[in-house]
């Protein structure tokens, strides 16, 4: 061999190599004792010992014989479980209260995955992986603690600070939430859940009530946002004075010093991740840092304000006449549309998530635990590699065993309906002789020349091109169609309950993401189905998994209130049209999320020219029309609409 490419994360310390090993690899790469091959012939004999054993890692038990308080530090850092409770009962009779276990070798030990987590040689399965530990040996130590409280109601008083945390009302988003609560939790923070869908009074009754130091607010889809506004003015008319954090996939820095900062004078932050969540906590319960760091963050979020009023004035949009003249140009005269094979829905019930299992997108399952780069090369990643590794090994563990004992159930539907353009931005589904209107917003930003401003109804045959060409049947030729799907992973609550029943954090995280993971490919396999049977516009279609994700398929499947369909509430007609909580069981919330929290829903189009795209930010005169459309008041148009407005 004149060349080899290794992984040095994976390296073994080469004096820790077995030695019987170690002398066998050196006789064969320095061509030592191997006059007659006898060399290569030894290592293959070995070789056959062992091979069997795959890649199981050696269980090292040389730890087991340190003083307890090393042990527990141990089994906290590498997240081991087996002898927690054992080791937590030794180290309780060397304390003369249980609390004190907690307070020392407990928090010690937290305090180096802190430690180490903060300084890159951690990472976020491991620490959840830790919260487990912890969590085991406060749950033993829990009874002690109790009964001591009845002996002596002033012996247990706790000084860690109390952190509030709640998906608000509407929502039912946490994974995000369920994270930051573990890693605050690990380094010493007590931790209030109020869970998903929370009203703001509860949020706040429950802050005054106990008395906590901070309020964490997190969401996921867009009406949230307003939601948080509303939390922090409730907040300032209370008089409350408590820093306020912000989280979630669709906040933002800018969002958060824009809108919901300036209705709260007592500090408001946004955390971007997990891992920013410690050092900001940290700051705000500091008497030294934490005028500092609120007038720092107060100056920042001035800055992004002053920037969003100068981008707003250098940004350039044009009428939304001018917008819906530049439409996309699409020559429908001699473009035949496409004719699914059936019209109205098709139910999927227990879908086989083997076959869903092969849609998966693992990229977004790294990035909800922090660890971002492209899949599968992150597994082999210098720095991150062995952990990722270690993390995809245990969810397709858990993943077969979600599958082997039908954990979750796969439910969609899907359908077909004739449509046609029937104004600039309104598309017009007929369904069993009932015709319903679907509201398109369009981009107003200023485009290049030779580039449209997008509407997703460019992408439906015009009715007047139908018109031209009825056929002498009286029927009409050239019929275009539109279609919908919504799917949902059902049956995670039981097995969630079991996880915080065994304070494993760690598999309640996972079976989450991977409940999210499963409904993802499900849209994906049925869009499969769809371009190359149901609709068939694609039968030759051959797409690896990489080009699935890349989206290099004919037609696209847009999700009311993501980019090019920003406005929810036309998840209803999708609904209506697809009976879909009929036939899914999905229901969708006040804000128009969708329970259980793992569905997707979405339209099909299927012309060659559709792509996805982004609305942005639209003008008065759009807004005006857009609420005439829907036949809205003012207000109601501001609520659903509020993102897109400038």
């Amino acid at each position: 061999m004149d060349m080899g490419i290794v992984n040095a994360g994976q390296l073994v310390v080469y004096d820790e190599i077995e030695p019987r090993l170690r002398n066998l690899c050196e006789d064969v790469i320095f061509n030592r004792n191997n006059d007659n091959n006898e060399a290569t012939e030894k290592l293959i004999i070995f070789a056959e010992t062992v091979k069997a054993k795959g890649k199981e890692e050696k269980k090292d038990d040389a730890w087991r014989l340190l003083p307890v308080e090393e042990r527990l530090k141990h089994a906290l850092v590498n997240g081991i479980t087996d002898y927690i409770d054992a080791d937590t009962e030794e180290t309780r009779l060397k304390f003369a209260k249980p609390l004190e276990v907690i307070e020392g070798p407990l928090m010690a030990g937290m305090n180096v995955v802190g430690d180490l987590f903060g300084a890159g040689k951690m990472f976020l399965p491991q620490v959840v992986k830790s919260a487990r530990v912890m969590k085991k040996s406060v749950a033993y130590l829990f009874p002690f603690i109790e009964e001591e409280k009845k002996n002596n109601p002033l012996a247990q008083q706790g000084g860690a600070a109390k952190i509030l945390l709640a998906t608000v009302k509407g929502d039912v988003h946490d994974i995000g939430k369920n994270i930051v609560g573990v890693v605050l939790g690990c380094n010493g923070y007590d931790i209030i859940d109020l869970g998903v869908m929370v009203p703001t009074d509860k949020i706040l009754d429950t802050a005054i009530k106990e008395n906590v130091d901070i309020v964490g607010l997190s969401g996921l889809i867009t009406p949230s946002l307003d939601e948080m506004v509303h939390v922090g003015r409730e907040m300032k008319r209370r008089g409350m004075t408590l820093p306020l954090l912000i989280g979630g996939a669709t906040t933002s820095r800018m969002h958060t010093a824009v809108k919901i900062e300036p209705g709260y004078d007592n500090g408001v932050v946004h955390v971007l991740d997990a891992s920013r969540s410690v050092t900001v906590v940290s700051s705000l319960l500091s008497k030294e840092q934490k005028d500092d760091f609120l007038s720092n963050i107060k100056k920042e979020y001035n800055k992004l304000r002053e920037d969003f009023d100068k981008k707003q004035s250098v940004k350039q949009y044009i009428s939304f006449a001018d917008a819906q003249k530049n439409a996309v140009k699409i020559d429908w005269e001699n473009y035949i549309p496409p004719t699914p094979s059936f019209t109205g829905i098709k139910a999927f019930a227990d879908y086989d998530l083997n076959e869903i299992r092969q849609y998966i997108d693992w990229g977004p399952f790294f990035i909800a635990w922090e660890m971002g780069g492209r899949f599968p090369q992150l597994l082999e990643d210098e720095v991150i590699g062995k952990e990722a590794t270690k993390l995809y090994n245990d969810a397709n563990g858990l993943l077969d065993k979600i599958i082997a004992e039908k954990w979750l159930t796969a439910t969609g539907v899907i359908g077909f309906w004739e449509a046609a353009k029937v104004g600039p931005d309104t598309i017009e589904v007929t369904d069993s002789g009932k015709t319903i209107h679907l509201e398109s917003l369009r981009q107003q930003v200023k485009k290049a020349p030779g580039q449209p401003n997008l509407s997703l109804a460019d992408f439906i045959k015009p009715s007047e091109k139908l018109a031209i060409e009825a056929s002498p049947t009286g029927g009409r030729e050239g019929t275009d169609y539109i279609g919908a799907f919504a799917v949902t992973i059902k049956g995670i609550e039981p097995h969630i309950k079991h996880f915080e029943k065994q304070y494993d954090d760690y598999n309640k995280i996972m079976l989450q993401a991977l409940a999210d993971r499963l409904a993802e490919a499900f849209a994906e396999l049925l869009h499969t189905r769809v371009r190359k049977e149901f609709w068939g516009y694609a039968k030759d279609e051959q797409l690896n998994t990489e080009q699935l994700i890349k989206e290099q398929y004919v037609g696209i499947r847009p999700a009311p209130g993501y980019p090019a369909c920003p406005e929810h509430t036309e998840k209803y007609k999708l609904f209506s049209l697809l009976n879909a909580t009929e036939n899914t069981g999905i229901i969708l919330t006040e804000s128009l999320a969708m329970y259980p929290a793992a569905s997707v829903c979405g339209w099909y189009f299927s012309h060659p020219q559709s792509q996805y795209f982004g609305i942005g930010k639209i003008s008065n005169d759009q807004f005006e029309d857009y609420a005439k459309r829907k036949g809205w008041s003012k207000e109601e148009a501001e609520k659903w609409l509020r993102p897109n407005l400038e």
